[in-house]
């Protein structure tokens, strides 16, 4: 099907920019030249031109293997940098604080900015019951943690593209921990993102600090792209609920969040049903 789309008559280079950066926002993996010149309606020499451009600033990023290019880190940054702003955590505030009272255990809102999770924030239960705990977390408003090492990070990967997750991993046979533990190559990490978002949840136990598991998952927006994630944290010894609990209430939280941005889960091609929420829990499509 052609997307041909209108470009500004005064800057069209500025405009087919945008549009390869859209268009390519919208696939679920990498795309080749030809095919985007074909799905744009734009000369091939123009489309070559301007993803050279693109790929020099970081916005895309061309994959040999596939002769074909997807979005780039600095696309990717862009893209999550407007959740940095008071409305998403405006909406995910009161959201967090039911979850960590009820749970009793500590709540995040965190989003990926290029290979890092940031927290965005961070809800603590009302009793005293944590304060041990709480003294022992790195995790704090601001804290940024290696995105693969973290269920807050890895539940939002696990909806990112293999094309996303390529450009944010250049090294991918050298990737960091920080206990000894979790994914060491690019291979290990696309094996457990594919594991976690068929299940539509992430869980790392002990691979940002010892004595520690976290459970995360993902909300999406209104193109089924995840936005953010929710996620909890506690003493691996001295938790209050068991973990299928957490993620139950973790799922209905982020779908709470999910309706209030007006968004919805993406679907599963065979089976047409919502990835990421049990039946009972996925926020319905506008």
């Amino acid at each position: 099907m052609n997307e041909r789309r209108s470009t500004s008559s005064t800057s069209p280079a500025v405009g087919r920019a945008l549009d390869i950066l859209v268009h390519l926002a919208g696939r679920s993996g990498p795309v080749k030249t030809a095919a985007l010149a074909r799905d744009l309606g734009i000369p091939r020499s123009s489309a070559y031109h301007i993803l050279t451009v693109l790929a020099e600033r970081g916005f895309v990023t061309y994959l040999p293997k596939e002769q074909a290019y997807g979005l780039g880190v600095a696309a990717f940054e862009i893209g999550s940098a407007y959740l940095r702003h008071e409305p998403l955590e405006r909406l995910a505030r009161p959201i967090l604080r039911g979850l960590a009272g009820n749970l009793g255990q500590t709540v995040h809102l965190g989003i990926v900015h290029g290979a890092e999770s940031v927290y965005l924030l961070k809800e603590r239960p009302r009793s005293g019951r944590s304060g041990d705990v709480e003294a022992a977390l790195v995790t704090d408003i601001g804290v940024r943690l290696p995105a693969h090492l973290t269920a807050n990070g890895r539940a939002i990967l696990a909806h990112s593209t293999e094309a996303q997750v390529r450009a944010l991993f250049p090294r991918p046979g050298d990737l960091i921990t920080r206990t000894g533990r979790g994914p060491r190559s690019l291979a290990e990490l696309l094996a457990l993102l594919a594991r976690d978002r068929e299940r539509g949840w992430s869980e790392e136990s002990e691979l940002v600090s010892k004595g520690f598991r976290s459970l995360g998952v993902a909300a999406f927006d209104h193109h089924g792209r995840p936005v953010a994630a929710l996620s909890s944290t506690w003493h691996t010894h001295r938790s209050t609920h068991e973990p299928d609990a957490v993620r139950d209430a973790l799922w209905e939280g982020a779908a709470r969040l999910t309706s209030a941005v007006s968004g919805h889960p993406p679907v599963t091609p065979a089976t047409g049903q919502p990835v990421g929420f049990p039946a009972s829990k996925a926020p319905s499509r506008r």
